[in-house]
């Protein structure tokens, strides 16, 4: 108390400049504090609004993830369904003179399949798997439904397009590490392939999806080559992912992927 009143009674003693000088102090003082807790209320709701959208999103995220999942089971049991028809109708003929009609089929389930176990674990699911797995699913009382070579090895080669899309979605999200896995293991299957496919006996069938393995190859290693030199040599991260998205969202038709 004393103190204070002693400066008080020197800053009037003191000339009027410097008086002056002291409230203009204090008034800025006074004035610079005053936006700093603005700016504090700011950045809070800035930060809320933040956490706000991460939870909007992650709702909507589990939302999409419930219906996919619900569809999964609806055409899982379909499946199921499908393949107990599948055995009946073969039981006690001669499935050899069939094949054709139900091979396609086949080669999709094998699709879905190898795909499933490479996003799960980065393997291939080979032809022993897939028949232990269809084991389950077959009547005691009948022969089990059991997938040959050719149907496996032709359906393999779709699992090549599949990854394709995968990798050009992951290169699209900046992860360029996984979508390079996704090219050494695609590139990695069109080589073995390519030893085995001579050797089928019908091998027209694999002669096309061959082109198509080579052509998603190519725009995998196109893409990632592309994004590399876009980021590290160019800058253009925003202009590259907006592309990359923009056609990545279309049909997955392989003609739109031309951009690479």
């Amino acid at each position: 108390m004393f103190y204070s009143s002693a400066l008080q009674k020197i800053s009037l003693m003191a000339p009027k400049s410097i008086r002056l000088r002291t409230i203009a102090d204090g008034h800025l003082q006074s004035a610079a504090k005053r936006p700093r807790t603005m700016t504090t209320e700011s950045s809070m709701k800035d930060a809320f609004a933040k956490y706000a959208d991460y939870l909007n999103e992650l709702n909507d995220k589990r939302e999409r993830v419930v219906k996919a999942s619900r569809d999964i089971t609806i055409n899982s049991k379909k499946v199921i369904f499908q393949v107990h028809r599948i055995i009946k109708e073969l039981q006690g003929t001669d499935f050899w003179k069939l094949r054709r009609a139900y091979s396609p089929g086949v080669q999709e389930y094998v699709e879905a399949a190898t795909f499933c176990k490479f996003c799960k674990t980065g393997t291939l699911l080979n032809l022993d798997e897939i028949n232990a797995a269809l084991l389950p699913l077959s009547d005691p009382s009948l022969e089990p439904l059991q997938i040959n070579v050719l149907d496996y090895l032709l359906g393999l080669a779709d699992l090549t397009g599949e990854l394709m899309r995968l990798a050009i979605g992951r290169i699209s999200d900046g992860e360029l590490e996984y979508a390079e896995k996704i090219c050494r293991f695609v590139r990695d299957i069109y080589r073995q392939l390519t030893l085995v496919a001579p050797n089928m006996d019908d091998s027209s069938e694999m002669k096309s999806k061959m082109d198509t393995m080579l052509q998603s190859v190519v725009k995998i290693e196109n893409g990632i080559a592309l994004t590399v030199f876009l980021l590290h040599d160019c800058g253009l991260e925003q202009v590259f992912l907006a592309c990359i998205k923009h056609h990545g969202t279309k049909n997955t038709n392989q003609k739109d992927y031309q951009i690479f």
